[in-house]
């Protein structure tokens, strides 16, 4: 099964982008950080690390779901290295994400089947993943870091 997504990007002034996700979503302004933008927005590096964090939070919440489980309220924080590849262009060089659960991992039960396939659920990751890496870590309710 195949299905399309869509957003219209389209310039207010300078680098400022209005990003419109349809009628029934608001839009959001993408811009970049000073010098060459205002900062009234989010930059792309920034989108992009929502759009790994929020899908991996999905995915997770959705393999433990597949178990019945609630591991209480999910975190997500990602980061991305910038840096300058071979032809001196700034690229994402890696995006290390970090998800926090309320509970404590012992609490769940079938959580090594969740940590183990929830990833592969995820179509952001597993895209953006065949060009940057992407390192995962979940550690929960307690500080104990579970993956």
């Amino acid at each position: 099964m195949s299905s399309t997504v869509s957003v219209t990007v389209t310039q207010q002034q300078n680098f400022q982008f209005l990003v419109d996700f349809g009628s029934a979503l608001p839009t959001i302004l993408g811009d970049e950080p000073p010098p060459l933008g205002h900062g009234n927005g989010p930059a792309p590096p920034q989108l992009l690390l929502a759009a790994v964090a929020n899908c991996l939070s999905a995915s997770f919440f959705f393999a433990l779901g597949k178990f019945k489980q609630d591991a209480g309220s999910i975190s997500t924080t990602a980061n991305c290295e910038i840096g300058r590849n071979e032809n001196n262009r700034l690229r994402v060089q890696k995006i290390d994400v970090q998800i926090r659960i309320a509970k404590a991992g012992g609490e769940i039960a079938h959580l090594d089947r969740v940590l183990d396939q929830f990833e592969s659920f995820c179509t952001v990751t597993q895209s953006v993943q065949t060009g940057v890496p992407v390192t995962v870590n979940v550690f929960d309710g307690s500080g104990v870091q579970l993956k």
